[in-house]
């Protein structure tokens, strides 16, 4: 019995850091760019992550999901500018198992025993911005945390769902009329 409500505490605790830890996409856009009009794009910033690897494969996934978008990659002279940012920090998140304050859910006498737990993890947060090349006006910002872990595997994975998400429904349609 008391090693099942650990178990439980364990699972339900695994699935609270899981939900907390999940990667979160959102977009914004100017609702008045008409995206129709634009036909080539070029990076005015390539991202800087620590590592190498990461940057490329951002860029990659950048080009790919523009590509699909009917976009094409040019050196100059192009309708949109493209920058990345990526951002990690140091987290620190406590995580407390109790196991039963003496009786489980009802109270029934004594306190029961709590153990806390220190657990330190990367965060990284992908931001890609898209301009207007000529007027250098914003134009759509696509977002995503807890994309860039430290786990090479699991942040080539992440990365390729959060631009997939981020590019999902790119490019926006105008939502206002001149």
């Amino acid at each position: 019995m008391q090693l099942s409500r650990i178990s439980v505490g364990f699972g339900v605790a695994m699935l609270v850091a899981h939900v907390a830890l999940a990667q979160k996409v959102t977009t914004d856009y100017d609702k008045d760019a008409n995206f129709s009009n634009f036909k080539t794009y070029m990076w005015i910033k390539e991202p800087n992550a620590s590592n190498p690897l990461t940057n490329q494969r951002i860029i990659e996934d950048v080009n790919a999901a523009l590509a699909s978008k009917g976009l094409k990659l040019v050196t100059s002279d192009a309708d949109l500018g493209v920058a990345a940012h990526a951002a990690t920090q140091k987290q620190r998140s406590l995580n407390t198992f109790y196991d039963g304050f003496g009786g489980g859910w009802r109270w029934s006498g004594g306190f029961g025993t709590s153990t806390t737990t220190v657990n330190t993890y990367t965060v990284g947060t992908l931001v890609v911005d898209i301009f207007d090349a000529r007027t250098k006006e914003a134009l759509w910002r696509g977002t995503s945390s807890n994309t860039l872990s430290d786990n090479p595997e699991k942040r080539s994975e992440s990365l390729n769902k959060a631009v997939a998400k981020m590019f999902k429904d790119f490019p926006p349609i105008a939502t206002r009329s001149h």
